[in-house]
């Protein structure tokens, strides 16, 4: 029996309509499907490494925005300097140290820190008693040696009777020649004898003299005028002055106080004798101490590698306000002007001819529409703040400080661009 062909499509919709051997149970997920879902997983850490890159790039060279914020400031009068700074200390402009120039315990102190004294004032008292018991060893000696040359003399005296006396007899024989030479020597011998004792004698003396002299040494009398600024030595102390002397007071003139101000071999040169300086103290610093550059010593001071010169001036201190070693903000005004118009030194912009030749200064103002419009200016003194101005503005005009970005977002992105993070790949 032949079969009859069927067509396809009756094929296809025969096994459509006829069931299958397959059971498909719930939650499983046939082989074929279950390998692409996990090659999907392998992609995603790709995508997102992609998109932080991307991210960072937008971030990194994103145009920053065009908005911008205008600083403006009022153009007003005051007062300006170029000055040198430095820092200083301050010291009395005479000082003396009162010592001993004896040794021996010190007695009595008759002054302490802080005292004002007079010149030739009592200060301090040294134990006396072994110089004057040296003194009188002295005197005794010097006593004997006296009565020694009284003696010597007596001697001297019998030697030149005595040779006269040979004289004659030899003149007349009844002696030798012999006895005339001795007594010639005797009395020569005599005549030594009292040149020695003399000279014994004023050694002795001169011995004596310093003796009094060191005896007048233990009491140290006040050399100047001034206040006692230090005192390193007590009542009881026992001082040793055989190879220095002993300070007992520091007495300062602090009615005049010099400021010693440590300046840079780089502004050194700028400094000239006779120029304004003056300086500030950490306890009033809105209070001017004024004077006039004396002195700079040409041997500086290295520290560190750092040359520094001391650069000297004076200032009166009647009211006894400033003290030794006190810290000052030290200026040496170079140039200054009064009540003058003055703008921020951001203001000015400096432009140099193409063909060359002097730079000139201009500023930005802006007007009362609002507009901008640069105007040229004629500057005089100039510091690291301000500028003063001589031309080209009234007092009032606003002037552009600075210009910068307008927002926060676009700040942090120029500053990012200024420091480029290095490369994720």
């Amino acid at each position: 029996m032949s079969k009859t062909a069927r067509p396809k499509t009756e094929e296809k919709a025969a096994d459509a309509a006829s069931p299958t051997n397959v059971t498909f149970m719930p939650g499983a997920v046939p082989p074929a499907r279950r390998k692409r879902r996990s090659r999907a997983w392998l992609w995603l850490p790709v995508i997102a490494i992609l998109a932080g890159a991307g991210y960072y790039g937008w971030r990194a060279y994103a145009p920053a925005e065009t908005t911008t914020a205008v600083i403006t400031q009022a153009v007003a009068r005051g007062d300006i300097e170029n000055a040198v700074t430095a820092v200083g200390t301050l010291e009395a402009v005479k000082s003396v140290d009162a010592g001993a120039q004896v040794s021996g315990q010190l007695k009595v102190l008759h002054v302490a820190i802080g005292d004002t004294v007079t010149k030739d004032q009592l200060l301090a008292e040294i134990d006396p008693a072994t110089i004057e018991n040296r003194i009188e060893i002295n005197r005794a000696e010097l006593a004997n040696l006296q009565a020694q040359l009284v003696s010597k003399r007596a001697q001297l005296t019998f030697k030149e009777a005595n040779i006269a006396r040979q004289r004659n007899l030899v003149a007349g024989s009844a002696a030798a020649q012999q006895a005339l030479d001795q007594a010639v020597a005797d009395l020569a011998a005599a005549e030594a004898d009292v040149n020695a004792t003399e000279a014994q004698i004023r050694k002795q003396q001169a011995t004596l003299a310093g003796d009094e002299v060191d005896l007048g040494y233990t009491k140290i009398y006040a050399p100047m005028a001034g206040t006692i600024v230090a005192s390193p030595v007590k009542e009881g102390q026992t001082l040793n002055a055989a190879q220095t002397a002993p300070t007992i007071v520091t007495i300062a003139d602090l009615s005049t106080m010099t400021v010693r101000a440590e300046v840079s071999e780089a502004d050194v040169g700028r400094l000239k004798a006779g120029m304004e300086a003056y300086f500030t103290l950490l306890g009033q610093p809105g209070k001017r101490f004024n004077g006039k550059l004396r002195q700079i010593e040409p041997t500086p001071t290295v520290e560190n590698n750092v040359v520094l010169y001391n650069a000297l001036f004076d200032v009166p201190n009647s009211e006894g306000e400033l003290m030794t070693s006190m810290s000052a903000q030290v200026f040496f005004v170079q140039a200054a002007a009064r009540d003058v118009l003055v703008v921020p030194a951001g203001a000015i912009s400096m432009t140099r001819p193409e063909g060359g030749g002097k730079p000139t200064a201009e500023v930005t103002v802006v007007t009362a529409s609002g507009a901008r419009e640069a105007r040229p200016v004629e500057t005089g003194i100039r510091n690291r703040v301000s500028v003063e101005v001589k031309s080209g503005l009234a007092e009032g005009d606003q002037v552009v400080v600075t210009a910068g970005g307008g927002n926060s977002s676009g700040g942090d992105r120029n500053s990012r661009r200024g420091m480029r993070m290095p490369p994720m790949f």
